[in-house]
């Protein structure tokens, strides 16, 4: 009879607990989608309200909670609207380096990227999308070695 009880009550704790976790799992509201320059540029900063965004290694990221940093006159606004992964490499906010190209790096350079785009960038801001340069070749065909399930945030149902 106890064991009985004891089965009884572990269901109804079970049960309880799976609907508990169910409760509390929010599905993403955006889905992971491909950015064109001109989207993302819409996405500077400059309006109040509206989410801010930054490519780096063509990975986007919504950099909002950092509206201190990124957000209209703030110290690295000339990095956000854009794919900066040069400037990020370089630790640099020239003109000349707010590019995706990384040709010319040194591996000092490429290593610092590297450290800060998995150390900063994808450990605390959600991806949001990506650019056409990070999931296609130059002709327009499919990079192959673009996985999005390695990214992290990735869910198969929230995929494009």
């Amino acid at each position: 009879m106890a064991t009985a009880q004891a089965w009884i009550l572990f269901i109804v704790f079970s049960a309880t607990v799976a609907e508990d976790i169910k409760l509390k799992y929010k599905p993403a509201t955006k889905p992971v989608r491909l950015f064109t320059e001109e989207e993302l540029r819409g996405h500077d900063g400059s309006e109040e309200g509206k989410p801010i965004y930054m490519a780096v290694k063509g990975v986007v990221f919504d950099v909002t909670t950092g509206e201190e940093f990124y957000g209209k006159d703030a110290a690295y606004n000339a990095l956000v609207g854009k794919d900066s992964t040069r400037a990020v490499a370089k630790m640099s906010l020239d003109p000349a380096d707010l590019t995706p190209d990384t040709a010319g790096l040194s591996e000092e350079q490429l290593a610092s990227l590297e450290s800060v785009f998995e150390g900063t960038y994808k450990a605390k801001y959600p991806i949001v999308g990506y650019t056409a340069s990070r999931i296609l070749n130059e002709d327009g065909s499919p990079n192959q070695s673009f996985k999005p399930e390695d990214q992290p945030h990735f869910h198969l149902k929230d995929e494009f």
